[in-house]
């Protein structure tokens, strides 16, 4: 290929890139599903899969805590809410992207009597289920970042983003414009402020990413147009310099025993319009039981 060849493809590709950014599309952002087969949850979430699959949306991110839970059970009932979580959303219309949640990690509490040795302790089991912790992908020229913000401690974890990873972030911005849109994905909150009007018995360090700042710096002088998050079970959006951090309430409420903070049970739907994000929450009638 000759330089003004080179040139051309370049030109083409741009053009195409610039095309794909100006068409409208939505997708759903639904987190904290905490499925089990306890509290009608199984029901609950076919509920919000059919209410889903009645939109018109390109595909759904699953914002971790997918089960409820993996984390301090033994083997035979984490695997049992593993296999409830992938048979529910097997009717899902459109395709699916997750990141983990602290709820998903297998084996991690004392209470599990499981040994870091079993092949699936730890974040073994949702990559094994589920798929990768991290991984990025592009969508209409819109670059998504999927990020694993459970960094395990101690038989527990706080919200923190590993080095592995922030040196991979750095890998993948540099073959993305500066210009085009970004989102990150994350469970735990890297921005919230929730701790402020919530009361939580959880320790602080677990309510949100310790390291949030170190992540951002990576994303400094970007189009960093939204931070997705979950974990906390209450909308929230919190606007800082043009970034939209989203907190989509919980398809579980307050584990499926009503709304949490008076935020009931639903999802979250983005609406992109060129270089403009939008977000809604929606509910999908669940009730929990008296």
């Amino acid at each position: 290929m000759n330089r003004r060849e080179f040139l051309t493809t370049i030109a083409t590709a741009a053009v195409a890139q610039e095309a794909a950014a100006s068409t409208p599309f939505r997708f759903v952002h639904m987190t904290d599903l905490h499925i089990q087969p306890e509290l009608r949850a199984d029901e609950g979430c076919r509920a919000c899969i059919h209410r889903i699959n009645g939109l018109t949306a390109d595909f759904v991110i699953c914002g971790g805590d997918l089960v409820f839970d993996a984390a301090g059970v033994p083997l035979p009932r984490a695997k049992r809410v593993y296999d409830l979580y992938q048979e529910t959303v097997k009717p899902l219309a459109m395709p699916v992207h997750h990141v983990i949640g602290n709820h998903d990690v297998f084996g991690v509490a004392a209470a599990s009597g499981t040994a870091p040795s079993d092949p699936l302790y730890g974040k073994r089991m949702f990559e094994d289920r589920i798929g990768k912790r991290h991984y990025a992908f592009v969508h209409k020229g819109w670059h998504f970042f999927f990020v694993d913000s459970i960094f395990l401690k101690e038989h527990s974890f706080v919200g923190r983003v590993d080095d592995e990873q922030l040196t991979w972030l750095k890998a993948e911005l540099a073959t993305v414009p500066a210009n085009h849109p970004h989102v990150i994905v994350t469970h735990v909150p890297l921005v919230t402020a929730f701790p402020q009007y919530a009361s939580s018995p959880a320790p602080a360090e677990t309510l949100h990413v310790v390291n949030a700042r170190e992540v951002l710096e990576l994303f400094e002088s970007r189009n960093l147009k939204a931070v997705l998050q979950g974990h906390t079970h209450v909308c929230e959006n919190v606007l800082y310099k043009g970034c939209q951090f989203i907190t989509s309430g919980a398809v579980s409420g307050n584990w499926w025993r009503g709304a949490r903070f008076g935020h009931p049970e639903g999802f979250g739907l983005i609406t992109i319009r060129g270089d403009e994000l939008g977000w809604e929450y929606q509910t999908y009638g669940f009730r929990a039981s008296p």
